[in-house]
Formats: C-alpha cells, structure tokens, sequence
C-alpha cells in the first residue's frame, strides 16, 4: 500500500500516479468531495471485487461513480431509457446540484460495458463531483471511476489519507495506492435518490442535499 501525500508530490504527479494504477486495475484511495473513497475502473470486474473484499460490502449494495462532465456521466447513462417525466426532473435535478454531492441511480448504458458489482439491475448510481481533485482524476482517466468510501462496511468514513491508511494498514486486503491530499472538513456522505418513471425522487440514502428543505425544494420547483 503506497501513499503519495500532496506537498510532497506536486497534484499533477498524483494525478498521473492514480489514472495509471486505475489502468493497470489497481484499486486506489481518493479524496472526494465529501470523504476518501475508494476507486476502480468500474469495468474491470476483478478490481471491483477487490473494493467488495476490501470493505466487507455486501455484494448486493452496488458501487457508486464519479463523472467529471456530462460526457461521461452519458458514457455510462441510457438518458434515452427515462420517461418524459423522468427525463424532466433528471435535467432540473442535475443543473441544480451538479457539480455536487448528489447521487442518482439512472438506467445504465449497457454499451459501457460495467461490471455486475457496479450495475446489477440494469441501474448504476453516478454523480458528477464537485472536487477539483475528482475532476481532474476522471477527466484523465477520461472515464467515470467508482468511489465507495474508503473504510470497512458499516464503519467511520475516513477524511484523510493516513486515515485510510490506519484503516487498512494489518488488513489482508488493501487499496494498492492512497492518493493523500490532507484532511477533508467533515461532511455528510452523497445524498442517493432515484428518479422514479413519474418524475418523482426516491431518497435511498440521505445525505449532504436534503430533499425535505424548503430551499432545497424551491430550487427544482418541487
């Protein structure tokens, strides 16, 4: 498990540091805009179950992506799949909180070729990040990468890299890099929804947007 700390490397050398770990299908901790995660190429499917392994997640609970645009977000997403109603809130919710930490699950672009970990249910849950970290990471990598958060299942979410390394450090399975750019202020975790054929959202984990604020509402005309 290497750990190259920002100061030490200059961003850039961290940045070519993680898009080539991600193309040799290594597993990497990042810091996102709201904890450290850890990341994959979602379409490599052996270093998607390393992620499962490595957390103790249940292989029943998809991993969630990180998109630097639009582009990539439609690399991965059948936008064509969503009914008019669906379609309508999905382009209100995204205006108004992308670049953001708002998750949404959307039917997936079989063409994207993801793993089952990723996309078992014709669905996969992406955001497009509001970290200039992330954005940099996946704009080089020029595809979305998986960032579930970088601890055990059921446990703290780490903000740090020597967090994360603490973490794994005597565990047989281990992020093969930890990209560490210091401490994150803490934050709640993504908010995870899904827009539903009537246009209405599903809150499946509450997080950092809270749909049940009255600004929050008034902002997408609920």
């Amino acid at each position: 498990m290497l750990m190259l700390r920002l100061g030490e490397y200059d961003e850039s050398a961290l940045i070519r540091a993680g898009v080539e770990a991600l193309r040799r299908g290594e597993v990497i901790a990042f810091a996102t805009e709201t904890t450290y995660g850890l990341g994959c190429d979602p379409r490599n499917a052996n270093a998607v179950e390393r992620i499962f392994t490595m957390k103790g997640r249940d292989l029943t609970k998809p991993l969630l992506l990180v998109a630097a645009d639009e582009t990539q977000v439609e690399a991965v997403v059948d936008l064509d799949a969503l009914s008019d109603p669906a379609r309508q809130m999905f382009e209100r919710l995204s205006f108004s909180f992308w670049p953001g930490p708002l998750t949404l699950v959307l039917p997936v672009r079989v063409s994207a070729e993801l793993s089952p970990g990723v996309a078992p249910v014709g669905e996969v849950a992406v955001r497009m990040s509001s970290s200039d970290f992330v954005q940099a990471l996946t704009t080089a990598f020029d595809f979305p990468i998986i960032a579930t958060s970088a601890n055990m299942a059921g446990e703290k979410e780490c903000v740090s890299g020597l967090a994360v390394n603490k973490v794994f450090a005597n565990r047989p399975s281990q992020p093969d890099l930890i990209l560490d750019v210091g401490t994150l202020p803490r934050k709640n975790v993504s908010t995870v929804a899904r827009i539903l054929s009537t246009g209405d959202i599903e809150v499946i984990r509450q997080g950092e947007i809270d749909f049940s604020n009255s600004t929050a509402d008034s902002s997408i005309g609920l």
